[in-house]
């Protein structure tokens, strides 16, 4: 028996809780969890700086922190398709982030350790996103399958924007009054502890999210069962989906072009970590940046969603031109222009973290998608550690080489995205022309 079936509530259970309670309960969890690393995430630059990294460092473990977040996907969401254990490991990627935010806190009093052991909480608390998100998307996949996909999925991301705001402002309040960051980094521990608090009631509650599946309710649990991997092509097919085997040509340039637009994309690592070090403003000021930065990604992955609904891909032309311009705006020594920077850099991130995948369910067919997106998530984190990489090492160097390889790397992008799209108008789009 999985996880995922032990003790399931009967769908006639007067005691069992509506669908929609179950998916705000998903997303006050999610609030929590996102105060925690995305208040953190809003302070990783300035707090490896004062553990005397150098921007290369910096851009190091901020790229690898993103490229495990996308890559151990390939990992973990097979894994739970294949043993079942989703409440399990969505469990576990949450305690993952849970514990090693507030442990950052310790840092700064354990000498020359304190920047090794903060680059491996940062990665661990990274890896923590790989290992819940597909387990986490596909229980919430059953409960909203009762309201409406759509809507349920709606209010859940709702409420984590809402976490992705409230988080850094709660760092920035408590690193104001402190005047140092380990403080802003303990405090975190309290909506960490919410979250686990949360998902230990929903898991209580709703062992067996599947009976609330329109297609289920009233049967069996659809949960896959250890041993179904024989079944289903061993090692051998997870190692063939992972490469992406018989997956169409246009795709895997589509893949390039994100990948190239994931890794241009400067991480706000190294934002922060400019705005600290080049003494543009002060410490306490930078999550409240990245809070201005995580509303305008809210209003960008919204507003460019609809107009993709309506325009289709030639709306995406517009990511390598923002990814381009965030160097040359975020990085310069002009507070109003870095800025302008950071709102232009929260714009491209909503884009890339929302409408960019939309494309792939129409260059892929329905039945290799999950496949597809695996694949997708990641060609994009292995831009995305390279990215770093160089951003940093760029950095303190020569800032209009940065400007220029970015430029020519999202220029590179643009031609691989028109070919797409071309692509598509010339067979029909799966869902709507483009």
């Amino acid at each position: 028996m999985t996880d995922a079936t032990a003790a399931a509530p009967s769908t006639g259970s007067p005691g069992r809780w509506s669908a929609w309670r179950v998916v705000w309960w998903f997303g006050f969890v999610s609030l929590a969890a996102d105060m925690v690393y995305e208040g953190a995430r809003s302070m990783y630059g300035p707090l490896l700086a004062s553990l005397g990294a150098s921007a290369l460092v910096v851009g190091l473990v901020t790229g690898a922190g993103e490229a495990m977040a996308l890559v151990l996907r390939l990992v973990f969401g097979p894994l739970a398709d294949r043993t079942g254990r989703y409440w399990g490991l969505t469990i576990a990627g949450y305690g993952l982030t849970a514990v090693c935010v507030p442990l950052l806190a310790v840092t700064p009093f354990i000498g020359g350790a304190g920047l090794v052991v903060a680059a491996v909480l940062i990665l661990l608390e990274r890896s923590g996103k790989a290992v819940r998100s597909p387990s986490k998307s596909a229980l919430l996949a059953h409960v909203a399958s009762a309201v409406g996909r759509g809507r349920g999925f709606g209010v859940h991301k709702a409420l984590d924007q809402v976490g992705a705001f409230a988080g850094p402002l709660l760092v920035a309040g408590v690193i104001a009054a402190t005047g140092v960051i380990w403080p802003g980094m303990a405090v975190l521990a309290i909506p960490g502890a919410a979250a686990m608090l949360l998902l230990a009631v929903i898991r209580s509650r709703v062992p067996d999210p599947s009976v609330y599946d329109v297609e289920t309710v009233g049967g069996p649990a659809t949960s896959p069962v250890p041993g179904e991997v024989a079944a289903r092509g061993g090692l051998r097919g997870w190692f063939a989906d992972a490469a992406g085997a018989g997956l169409p040509r246009e795709f895997f340039g589509y893949a390039f072009a994100a990948g190239l637009m994931t890794g241009g994309l400067v991480t706000f690592g190294i934002i922060g970590y400019h705005l600290t070090v080049g003494g543009l403003v002060p410490v306490a000021t930078v999550p409240v940046v990245y809070a201005g930065a995580m509303a305008v990604e809210a209003l960008a992955a919204l507003g460019v969603g609809l107009v993709y609904d309506r325009y289709g891909g030639t709306v995406l032309y517009a990511v390598p031109i923002l990814v381009a311009l965030v160097p040359p705006l975020a990085l310069a020594g002009s507070v109003p222009l870095s800025l302008v920077g950071v709102g232009v850099w929260g714009l491209a991130y909503g884009v890339q973290d929302s409408t960019v995948k939309a494309l792939v369910a129409e260059v892929v067919e329905a039945p290799r998608r999950a496949t597809a997106y695996g694949v997708f998530a990641g060609v994009q984190g292995a831009f995305a550690i390279a990215g770093g990489l160089v951003a940093g090492w760029l950095y303190d160097r020569s800032l209009p080489a940065l400007v220029a390889v970015v430029a020519v790397s999202q220029l590179v992008a643009l031609v691989l995205l028109a070919r797409t799209v071309r692509s598509l108008r010339s067979v029909g789009s799966v869902r709507h022309p483009v």
